[in-house]
């Protein structure tokens, strides 16, 4: 009897060891180590970035905005269509790599438009040159041909970070035997009354090709990825793409969220009449959290603008 009292008392103590030293090792340890692996901290402004090497190496020319360096392949060769209408690149198909300056060191983050054919390869591709993938994703629904969004995310030299990127446009056209940006660059028709638009959304947007597009800051949000800031032109940022007439219009877009803005803006697009597509990350160690939100609609361009005001307005200060 006592032996086995004894050998009763003994098993719960190493029980309960066991489970102190599981606890202790996973949990707090495993968060410290990844606030530390991803604690880089790089002040606006403190850095310079060399784009003059990024051009070299990449052989392709960008847009320069407060620093940072932003190059853009239009998918000219894809002929996409959505509900009878076709989606060119103003209107979100386009593939881009943005660079940001860290002390010595480079970020890349951009987003690789890729066929069914092209994901793997792609795929392949970016994690053999040291990238990370951080969402694989679709802007549309019933568009044909079926186009996904991959999303990219690298650091460490500019020359190293810069023949990645072109390591992975150059994948791209391997796979298609042909350049993206080499077909005919369309237009589409777009008659909506964009004073209207402009007066019910609350903000002014640019035309091109026929497309009218809003780009709206965060400005309320302090976003990092790996402690590095990132802003509206490395992709932090809300945008509505509009063609087609006042009665049938289509508009195409992206939301940024905080969580508690995710459910509400949901809620406010698909009460309007405006689908929801897709609910997704760009980011792994950005902090706050943020999430993405795709959508499309047709109908009368007054009633999709005030569907995309409604849920704007469930954004912490409707962006302003």
């Amino acid at each position: 009897m006592k032996c086995t009292i004894s050998c009763f008392l003994s098993s719960i103590s190493f029980m309960l060891i066991l489970t102190a030293a599981c606890n202790n090792s996973s949990q707090p340890a495993t968060r410290a180590d990844s606030s530390k692996r991803n604690n880089i901290l790089c002040p606006p402004g403190s850095s310079k970035l060399d784009i003059q090497k990024i051009e070299a190496v990449t052989g392709m020319k960008g847009i320069a905005k407060n620093g940072e360096y932003k190059i853009t392949v239009p998918q000219n060769d894809l002929n996409v269509v959505v509900d009878g209408f076709k989606i060119i690149p103003p209107m979100g198909l386009g593939s881009w790599a943005a660079f940001t300056p860290c002390s010595d060191s480079v970020m890349v983050m951009g987003d690789i438009i890729v066929t069914e054919t092209d994901l793997a390869p792609v795929q392949q591709e970016v994690i053999r040159q040291g990238f990370t993938i951080t969402a694989i994703h679709n802007h549309f629904v019933r568009n044909h041909p079926n186009v996904m969004y991959m999303h990219i995310d690298g650091r460490g030299k500019a020359e190293k970070v810069a023949a990645g990127a072109k390591a992975i446009f150059d994948k791209v056209k391997e796979v298609r035997g042909k350049d993206p940006k080499e077909g005919k660059a369309d237009s589409v028709q777009n008659t909506i009354n964009i004073t209207r638009l402009d007066s019910i959304i609350g903000h002014k947007g640019e035309m091109a090709k026929g497309v009218y597009k809003y780009t709206i800051d965060r400005p309320d949000v302090a976003l990092q990825e790996h402690g590095i800031p990132v802003s509206s032109f490395m992709g932090f940022n809300t945008w509505a793409a509009w063609q087609g007439t006042d009665e049938k219009a289509a508009v195409a877009g992206d939301f940024t969220m905080l969580e508690n803005e995710v459910e509400p803006v949901i809620k406010a697009l698909i009460e309007n009449g405006i689908e929801v597509v897709a609910v997704h990350n760009h980011m792994v160690h950005e902090q706050p959290r943020i999430f993405f939100l795709h959508y499309w609609g047709v109908g009368p361009a007054e009633k999709l603008a005030k569907g995309f005001k409604a849920a704007l307005d469930q954004t912490a200060g409707s962006h302003q």
